[in-house]
């Protein structure tokens, strides 16, 4: 198959469920940063051409993307952050920022398709899991673009204030250079305490110190 399409969303329409909201999050993998999750609800007569899994796009075309969802569809961004990533862990984290984002939309829609494996707890919304969605369903691609765009563009921001860790490139991301500059710079407030290369970094720390 060449890319997502709407055979997923047509069969929800089709059930009796009209408005459809792909969900999708990104920044489950890197050292530091939020959990970022999108919701958004396509409009079926009107769904941007090029939507497909984030990761296959160049930086500017999901931008240009993103920028067309925010005007053509319902769009919803939320995100959970480091100190519930290292509270609740990731896995409920990422949940929790789906959960945000579907709240977060105009009005509730009447069925979700969700990224993974599996629902988030507390989902009242009929909802069905897609693995690999960003690559099978147009809603969960869009959802991917702005997620990952908004992401990426949150962590150029830290980067403005925390130089030396190449967040605006490796967005949080563990990286070799990332690693290295945590070795040589420290940990910062962005950074994720509960992942193993920072924890044993603050390890180390603690025990120079004692």
């Amino acid at each position: 198959m060449d890319g997502p399409d709407f055979t997923l969303e047509r069969a929800a329409i089709l059930a009796g469920a009209p408005r459809i909201a792909g969900v999708d999050e990104v920044g489950r993998g890197p050292l530091a940063g939020p959990v970022t999750a999108a919701a958004v609800v396509l409009d079926p007569d009107n769904i941007p051409g090029g939507l497909n899994d984030s990761k296959k796009l160049t930086p500017k075309r999901r931008e240009a993307l993103c920028a067309t969802l925010l005007d053509v569809a319902e769009v919803s961004i939320a995100h959970a952050s480091v100190e519930e990533i290292d509270t609740l862990n990731i896995l409920r984290a990422s949940h929790l920022a789906m959960t945000r984002a579907i709240a977060g939309l105009p009005s509730p829609p009447d069925h979700l398709l969700i990224d993974g494996h599996m629902i988030p707890d507390n989902t009242v919304i009929p909802a069905q899991c897609v693995v690999r969605g960003d690559g099978l369903s147009l809603s969960i691609a869009a959802a991917s673009i702005v997620a990952k765009t908004w992401r990426d563009a949150h962590m150029r921001d830290l980067a403005q204030q925390f130089p030396g860790y190449g967040w605006e490139q490796n967005a949080g991301y563990p990286s070799k250079s990332h690693r290295e500059a945590l070795q040589n710079l420290g940990v910062t407030p962005h950074h994720r305490r509960s992942f193993k290369p920072v924890h044993n970094i603050l390890y180390q720390y603690k025990n120079v110190s004692d």
